[in-house]
Protein backbone atom coordinates (compact mmCIF):
# COMPACT_ATOMS: atom_id res chain seq x y z
CA UNK A 1 0.00 0.00 0.00
CA UNK A 2 1.28 3.51 -0.99
CA UNK A 3 -0.80 6.36 1.10
CA UNK A 4 0.50 9.91 -0.50
CA UNK A 5 -1.50 13.25 1.14
CA UNK A 6 -1.91 15.36 -2.21
CA UNK A 7 -2.69 18.55 -0.01
CA UNK A 8 -3.82 19.62 4.12
CA UNK A 9 -6.50 22.72 4.62
CA UNK A 10 -6.06 23.04 8.26
CA UNK A 11 -6.15 19.64 9.64
CA UNK A 12 -8.40 18.21 6.66
CA UNK A 13 -6.00 15.98 4.21
CA UNK A 14 -6.70 15.23 0.73
CA UNK A 15 -5.01 11.75 0.09
CA UNK A 16 -4.77 8.70 -2.07
CA UNK A 17 -4.75 5.31 -0.97
CA UNK A 18 -2.74 2.81 -3.92
CA UNK A 19 -4.08 -0.58 -3.16
CA UNK A 20 -3.83 -4.07 -4.91
CA UNK A 21 -7.86 -3.62 -6.30
CA UNK A 22 -7.22 0.12 -6.70
CA UNK A 23 -6.75 3.58 -6.06
CA UNK A 24 -8.93 5.23 -3.10
CA UNK A 25 -9.08 8.96 -3.50
CA UNK A 26 -9.51 10.25 -0.04
CA UNK A 27 -11.96 11.42 1.66
CA UNK A 28 -14.11 8.77 1.28
CA UNK A 29 -17.28 7.15 2.03
CA UNK A 30 -17.33 3.30 2.00
CA UNK A 31 -20.69 2.39 0.56
CA UNK A 32 -21.81 -0.49 2.98
CA UNK A 33 -22.87 -3.84 1.57
CA UNK A 34 -23.31 -5.96 4.75
CA UNK A 35 -23.88 -9.40 3.10
CA UNK A 36 -22.01 -8.56 0.01
CA UNK A 37 -24.59 -6.39 -1.52
CA UNK A 38 -26.23 -3.14 -1.05
CA UNK A 39 -29.74 -3.32 1.33
CA UNK A 40 -32.36 -1.91 -1.27
CA UNK A 41 -31.97 -3.95 -4.72
CA UNK A 42 -28.35 -2.15 -5.85
CA UNK A 43 -26.20 -4.04 -7.92
CA UNK A 44 -22.55 -3.55 -8.80
CA UNK A 45 -22.96 -1.77 -11.99
CA UNK A 46 -25.16 0.48 -10.18
CA UNK A 47 -22.66 0.98 -7.56
CA UNK A 48 -19.74 1.54 -10.25
CA UNK A 49 -22.09 4.33 -12.44
CA UNK A 50 -23.07 6.23 -8.77
CA UNK A 51 -19.01 6.75 -8.24
CA UNK A 52 -18.23 4.00 -5.68
CA UNK A 53 -14.94 3.56 -4.49
CA UNK A 54 -14.55 1.39 -1.58
CA UNK A 55 -17.47 -1.50 -0.51
CA UNK A 56 -18.03 -2.62 2.79
CA UNK A 57 -18.94 -5.94 3.93
CA UNK A 58 -18.66 -7.73 7.08
CA UNK A 59 -16.83 -10.81 8.63
CA UNK A 60 -19.48 -12.15 10.82
CA UNK A 61 -22.51 -11.82 8.59
CA UNK A 62 -20.63 -13.78 5.75
CA UNK A 63 -19.06 -16.23 8.25
CA UNK A 64 -22.33 -17.35 9.39
CA UNK A 65 -24.44 -17.22 6.02
CA UNK A 66 -22.97 -18.57 2.89
CA UNK A 67 -20.09 -18.96 4.64
CA UNK A 68 -16.47 -17.80 4.23
CA UNK A 69 -14.72 -20.77 2.76
CA UNK A 70 -17.16 -21.58 0.30
CA UNK A 71 -16.78 -17.69 -0.76
CA UNK A 72 -12.48 -18.62 -1.29
CA UNK A 73 -13.51 -21.81 -2.96
CA UNK A 74 -15.36 -19.63 -5.17
CA UNK A 75 -12.53 -17.42 -6.19
CA UNK A 76 -13.05 -14.96 -3.31
CA UNK A 77 -15.51 -12.02 -2.47
CA UNK A 78 -14.08 -9.77 -5.90
CA UNK A 79 -15.35 -12.44 -8.02
CA UNK A 80 -17.94 -13.45 -5.92
CA UNK A 81 -20.35 -9.99 -6.08
CA UNK A 82 -18.69 -8.77 -9.08
CA UNK A 83 -16.87 -6.05 -7.66
CA UNK A 84 -13.40 -4.98 -9.53
CA UNK A 85 -12.90 -1.90 -6.82
CA UNK A 86 -11.46 -2.10 -3.09
CA UNK A 87 -13.27 -3.79 0.02
CA UNK A 88 -12.78 -3.23 2.99
CA UNK A 89 -13.87 -5.88 5.53
CA UNK A 90 -15.32 -4.93 9.57
CA UNK A 91 -13.95 -7.36 11.62
CA UNK A 92 -17.02 -8.63 13.26
CA UNK A 93 -15.96 -7.96 16.53
CA UNK A 94 -18.85 -4.64 16.55
CA UNK A 95 -21.75 -7.50 15.65
CA UNK A 96 -20.47 -9.84 17.97
CA UNK A 97 -20.93 -7.55 20.96
CA UNK A 98 -24.47 -6.22 19.62
CA UNK A 99 -26.05 -8.87 18.09
CA UNK A 100 -24.76 -11.74 20.37
CA UNK A 101 -27.11 -12.47 23.31
CA UNK A 102 -25.30 -14.65 25.24
CA UNK A 103 -21.42 -14.35 25.06
CA UNK A 104 -18.28 -14.84 26.74
CA UNK A 105 -15.64 -12.76 26.76
CA UNK A 106 -12.14 -14.15 27.38
CA UNK A 107 -8.24 -13.70 26.27
CA UNK A 108 -8.70 -16.38 23.31
CA UNK A 109 -11.84 -14.60 22.20
CA UNK A 110 -15.61 -14.34 22.30
CA UNK A 111 -17.67 -17.51 22.46
CA UNK A 112 -21.71 -17.08 21.37
CA UNK A 113 -24.73 -17.78 19.68
CA UNK A 114 -25.22 -17.24 16.21
CA UNK A 115 -28.19 -14.56 16.01
CA UNK A 116 -29.56 -16.69 12.93
CA UNK A 117 -29.78 -20.45 14.25
CA UNK A 118 -28.08 -20.14 17.62
CA UNK A 119 -25.80 -22.48 17.19
CA UNK A 120 -22.38 -22.11 18.76
CA UNK A 121 -19.73 -19.60 17.40
CA UNK A 122 -15.63 -18.58 18.92
CA UNK A 123 -14.32 -16.07 17.50
CA UNK A 124 -10.67 -14.57 17.94
CA UNK A 125 -8.25 -12.36 16.19
CA UNK A 126 -6.90 -15.52 14.40
CA UNK A 127 -10.50 -16.93 13.28
CA UNK A 128 -11.08 -13.04 12.61
CA UNK A 129 -8.11 -12.90 10.32
CA UNK A 130 -8.88 -15.89 8.66
CA UNK A 131 -12.06 -15.05 7.95
CA UNK A 132 -10.98 -12.32 5.95
CA UNK A 133 -8.17 -13.83 4.12
CA UNK A 134 -10.42 -16.16 3.09
CA UNK A 135 -12.98 -13.66 1.59
CA UNK A 136 -9.94 -11.36 0.35
CA UNK A 137 -11.11 -8.24 0.84
CA UNK A 138 -8.39 -5.35 0.38
CA UNK A 139 -8.56 -4.18 3.89
CA UNK A 140 -9.26 -6.32 6.88
CA UNK A 141 -10.05 -4.89 10.57
CA UNK A 142 -8.16 -5.66 13.18
CA UNK A 143 -10.82 -7.66 15.46
CA UNK A 144 -11.28 -5.78 19.32
CA UNK A 145 -13.96 -5.29 21.65
CA UNK A 146 -16.25 -2.59 21.03
CA UNK A 147 -16.62 -1.80 24.96
CA UNK A 148 -20.56 -0.87 26.12
CA UNK A 149 -21.39 3.49 26.42
CA UNK A 150 -21.54 3.94 29.02
CA UNK A 151 -18.81 2.05 31.01
CA UNK A 152 -16.39 2.04 33.99
CA UNK A 153 -13.47 3.14 33.42
CA UNK A 154 -12.04 0.29 34.80
CA UNK A 155 -14.02 -2.11 32.59
CA UNK A 156 -12.60 0.81 29.78
CA UNK A 157 -9.12 0.26 30.75
CA UNK A 158 -9.47 -3.59 30.44
CA UNK A 159 -11.18 -3.88 27.39
CA UNK A 160 -8.51 -1.37 25.50
CA UNK A 161 -6.01 -3.59 26.90
CA UNK A 162 -7.12 -6.90 26.07
CA UNK A 163 -7.99 -4.94 22.48
CA UNK A 164 -4.29 -4.16 22.03
CA UNK A 165 -3.02 -7.47 22.76
CA UNK A 166 -5.68 -9.19 20.62
CA UNK A 167 -4.35 -6.60 17.62
CA UNK A 168 -0.60 -7.40 18.02
CA UNK A 169 -2.25 -11.30 17.21
CA UNK A 170 -4.28 -10.15 14.53
CA UNK A 171 -0.71 -8.57 12.61
CA UNK A 172 1.16 -11.91 13.47
CA UNK A 173 -2.11 -14.07 11.62
CA UNK A 174 -1.95 -11.78 8.81
CA UNK A 175 1.96 -12.03 8.15
CA UNK A 176 1.58 -15.65 7.91
CA UNK A 177 -1.68 -15.81 5.66
CA UNK A 178 -0.10 -13.21 3.48
CA UNK A 179 3.01 -15.82 2.77
CA UNK A 180 0.45 -18.75 1.91
CA UNK A 181 0.82 -19.64 -1.64
CA UNK A 182 -2.69 -20.45 -1.67
CA UNK A 183 -4.10 -16.71 -0.49
CA UNK A 184 -6.95 -15.59 -1.97
CA UNK A 185 -4.97 -12.08 -2.01
CA UNK A 186 -1.35 -11.93 -0.39
CA UNK A 187 -1.68 -8.32 -0.41
CA UNK A 188 -4.53 -8.00 2.20
CA UNK A 189 -3.68 -4.84 4.69
CA UNK A 190 -4.22 -4.61 7.97
CA UNK A 191 -5.84 -1.79 9.77
CA UNK A 192 -5.81 -1.25 13.53
CA UNK A 193 -8.95 -0.24 16.07
CA UNK A 194 -8.43 2.78 18.55
CA UNK A 195 -10.73 2.21 21.29
CA UNK A 196 -11.42 4.24 24.73
CA UNK A 197 -14.94 4.93 24.81
CA UNK A 198 -15.58 9.00 25.58
CA UNK A 199 -12.04 8.41 28.36
CA UNK A 200 -9.05 11.11 26.50
CA UNK A 201 -6.32 9.99 28.52
CA UNK A 202 -7.30 6.33 27.76
CA UNK A 203 -8.20 7.21 23.73
CA UNK A 204 -4.58 9.19 23.99
CA UNK A 205 -2.59 5.97 25.59
CA UNK A 206 -4.19 3.60 23.00
CA UNK A 207 -3.80 5.25 19.95
CA UNK A 208 0.05 6.22 20.83
CA UNK A 209 0.72 2.58 21.64
CA UNK A 210 -1.14 1.26 18.59
CA UNK A 211 0.74 3.70 16.43
CA UNK A 212 4.24 1.76 17.03
CA UNK A 213 3.11 -1.23 16.12
CA UNK A 214 3.08 0.01 12.24
CA UNK A 215 0.27 -0.81 10.37
CA UNK A 216 -1.38 -0.23 7.08
CA UNK A 217 -4.11 2.16 8.75
CA UNK A 218 -5.80 3.09 11.81
CA UNK A 219 -9.58 3.20 12.62
CA UNK A 220 -11.19 5.17 15.59
CA UNK A 221 -13.96 2.43 17.11
CA UNK A 222 -16.28 2.16 19.92
CA UNK A 223 -17.60 6.03 18.95
CA UNK A 224 -21.50 6.67 17.36
CA UNK A 225 -22.97 4.58 19.97
CA UNK A 226 -24.89 6.68 21.78
CA UNK A 227 -22.10 9.50 22.93
CA UNK A 228 -23.27 13.26 21.83
CA UNK A 229 -21.83 14.29 18.91
CA UNK A 230 -20.06 16.87 20.84
CA UNK A 231 -18.45 13.97 22.69
CA UNK A 232 -17.70 11.96 19.65
CA UNK A 233 -15.94 15.54 17.76
CA UNK A 234 -14.39 15.92 21.09
CA UNK A 235 -12.49 12.75 21.30
CA UNK A 236 -11.41 13.30 17.55
CA UNK A 237 -9.60 16.22 18.37
CA UNK A 238 -7.54 14.73 21.07
CA UNK A 239 -7.01 11.54 19.63
CA UNK A 240 -6.46 11.96 16.23
CA UNK A 241 -3.38 14.14 16.17
CA UNK A 242 -1.86 10.72 18.15
CA UNK A 243 -2.31 8.56 15.12
CA UNK A 244 0.27 8.27 12.13
CA UNK A 245 -0.28 11.54 9.66
CA UNK A 246 1.13 9.44 7.03
CA UNK A 247 -1.22 6.77 7.17
CA UNK A 248 -5.00 6.56 6.88
CA UNK A 249 -7.40 6.98 9.73
CA UNK A 250 -10.41 5.79 9.55
CA UNK A 251 -13.98 6.93 11.69
CA UNK A 252 -16.19 3.90 12.02
CA UNK A 253 -19.71 3.54 11.57
CA UNK A 254 -20.19 7.61 11.28
CA UNK A 255 -22.52 8.67 9.91
CA UNK A 256 -24.45 11.92 9.02
CA UNK A 257 -23.29 14.33 6.46
CA UNK A 258 -22.59 16.68 9.54
CA UNK A 259 -20.58 14.19 11.39
CA UNK A 260 -18.14 13.46 8.02
CA UNK A 261 -17.91 17.44 7.19
CA UNK A 262 -17.03 17.78 10.99
CA UNK A 263 -14.48 14.28 11.13
CA UNK A 264 -12.80 15.90 7.78
CA UNK A 265 -11.85 18.76 9.49
CA UNK A 266 -10.48 16.64 12.04
CA UNK A 267 -7.98 14.56 9.65
CA UNK A 268 -10.18 11.83 9.13
CA UNK A 269 -10.25 9.86 6.08
CA UNK A 270 -12.80 7.14 5.81
CA UNK A 271 -16.50 6.64 6.82
CA UNK A 272 -19.28 4.21 6.25
CA UNK A 273 -22.41 4.35 7.44
CA UNK A 274 -25.80 2.58 7.09
CA UNK A 275 -27.80 5.76 6.92
CA UNK A 276 -27.62 6.56 3.58
CA UNK A 277 -29.54 3.24 2.74
CA UNK A 278 -31.55 2.80 5.87
CA UNK A 279 -33.04 6.17 5.46
CA UNK A 280 -33.62 5.51 1.76
CA UNK A 281 -35.06 2.31 2.05
CA UNK A 282 -38.01 4.41 4.11
CA UNK A 283 -38.33 6.78 1.91
CA UNK A 284 -35.92 9.58 3.74
CA UNK A 285 -33.79 11.27 0.55
CA UNK A 286 -30.76 13.89 1.13
CA UNK A 287 -30.40 17.23 -0.67
CA UNK A 288 -28.73 20.04 -0.17
CA UNK A 289 -31.34 22.12 1.43
CA UNK A 290 -31.88 19.07 3.42
CA UNK A 291 -33.39 16.34 3.74
CA UNK A 292 -36.99 14.71 2.65
CA UNK A 293 -39.56 12.44 3.75
CA UNK A 294 -40.77 11.32 0.39
CA UNK A 295 -44.00 10.03 2.01
CA UNK A 296 -45.23 12.88 2.70
CA UNK A 297 -48.66 13.99 1.12
CA UNK A 298 -47.14 17.36 -0.07
CA UNK A 299 -44.96 15.78 -2.98
CA UNK A 300 -47.84 13.54 -4.49
CA UNK A 301 -48.16 16.41 -7.22
CA UNK A 302 -44.39 17.33 -7.09
CA UNK A 303 -43.15 16.80 -10.38
CA UNK A 304 -39.91 17.97 -9.82
CA UNK A 305 -36.50 15.27 -8.88
CA UNK A 306 -35.45 14.49 -5.86
CA UNK A 307 -33.13 17.76 -6.33
CA UNK A 308 -32.98 20.15 -9.08
CA UNK A 309 -29.05 19.21 -11.21
CA UNK A 310 -28.88 15.67 -9.39
CA UNK A 311 -27.22 13.12 -12.09
CA UNK A 312 -28.25 10.53 -10.02
CA UNK A 313 -30.53 7.74 -11.59
CA UNK A 314 -33.34 8.80 -9.78
CA UNK A 315 -33.25 12.45 -10.37
CA UNK A 316 -32.43 11.92 -14.40
CA UNK A 317 -35.70 10.03 -14.50
CA UNK A 318 -38.30 10.16 -12.10
CA UNK A 319 -40.25 12.73 -9.66
CA UNK A 320 -41.12 12.69 -6.62
CA UNK A 321 -44.38 12.21 -6.85
CA UNK A 322 -43.37 9.07 -9.17
CA UNK A 323 -41.08 7.59 -6.35
CA UNK A 324 -43.77 8.75 -3.46
CA UNK A 325 -46.39 6.35 -5.44
CA UNK A 326 -43.45 3.23 -5.48
CA UNK A 327 -43.14 3.02 -1.87
CA UNK A 328 -46.45 3.57 -0.80
CA UNK A 329 -47.67 0.83 -3.06
CA UNK A 330 -44.54 -0.85 -1.71
CA UNK A 331 -43.04 -1.40 -5.29
CA UNK A 332 -39.56 -2.19 -4.19
CA UNK A 333 -38.33 -0.18 -7.47
CA UNK A 334 -38.81 2.79 -4.77
CA UNK A 335 -36.39 1.89 -2.35
CA UNK A 336 -34.06 1.51 -4.95
CA UNK A 337 -34.17 4.71 -6.37
CA UNK A 338 -33.91 6.45 -2.46
CA UNK A 339 -31.14 4.41 -1.96
CA UNK A 340 -29.36 5.55 -5.30
CA UNK A 341 -29.70 9.14 -4.90
CA UNK A 342 -28.65 8.86 -1.27
CA UNK A 343 -25.62 7.08 -2.31
CA UNK A 344 -24.91 9.25 -5.04
CA UNK A 345 -25.53 12.37 -2.56
CA UNK A 346 -22.85 10.99 -0.14
CA UNK A 347 -20.66 9.70 -3.16
CA UNK A 348 -20.94 13.37 -4.59
CA UNK A 349 -20.58 15.28 -1.60
CA UNK A 350 -16.93 13.53 -0.85
CA UNK A 351 -15.81 14.61 -4.16
CA UNK A 352 -16.63 17.66 -3.63
CA UNK A 353 -14.87 17.64 0.31
CA UNK A 354 -11.92 16.54 -1.78
CA UNK A 355 -12.04 19.73 -4.63
CA UNK A 356 -12.65 21.77 -1.74
CA UNK A 357 -9.02 20.98 0.26
CA UNK A 358 -7.39 20.96 -3.02
CA UNK A 359 -8.34 24.37 -3.54
CA UNK A 360 -8.00 25.44 0.19
CA UNK A 361 -11.36 26.90 1.39
CA UNK A 362 -12.54 24.10 2.88
CA UNK A 363 -14.15 26.18 5.77
CA UNK A 364 -15.76 28.15 3.21
CA UNK A 365 -17.57 24.69 1.92
CA UNK A 366 -17.83 23.55 5.12
CA UNK A 367 -19.90 26.05 6.66
CA UNK A 368 -22.34 26.56 3.17
CA UNK A 369 -22.76 22.57 2.80
CA UNK A 370 -23.67 22.50 6.54
CA UNK A 371 -26.27 25.63 6.60
CA UNK A 372 -28.28 23.27 3.64
CA UNK A 373 -27.87 19.85 4.74
CA UNK A 374 -28.86 20.39 8.80
CA UNK A 375 -32.77 21.14 7.91
CA UNK A 376 -35.26 18.86 7.89
CA UNK A 377 -38.50 18.33 5.53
Amino acid sequence: MKYQILAKDGRAKRAVVETVHGTIQTPVFMNVGTVAAIKGAVSTDDLREIGTQVELSNTYHLHVRTGDKLIKELGGLHRFMNWDRPILTDSGGFQVFSLAGLRKIKEEGVYFNSHIDGHKIFMGPEESMQIQSNLGSTIAMAFDECAPHPCTREYMENSVARTTRWLARCKAEMERLNSLPDTVNREQLLFGINQGGTFEDIRIAHADTISQMDLDGYALGGLAVGESHEEMYRILDVTVPHLPENKPTYLMGVGTPANILEAVDRGVDFFDCVYPTRNGRHGHVYTNSGKLNLFNEQYSRDMRPIEEGCQCPACRSYSRAYIRHLLKAKEMLGMRLCVLHNLYFYNTMMTEIRDAIENHRYAEYKAKKLAGVTGNK
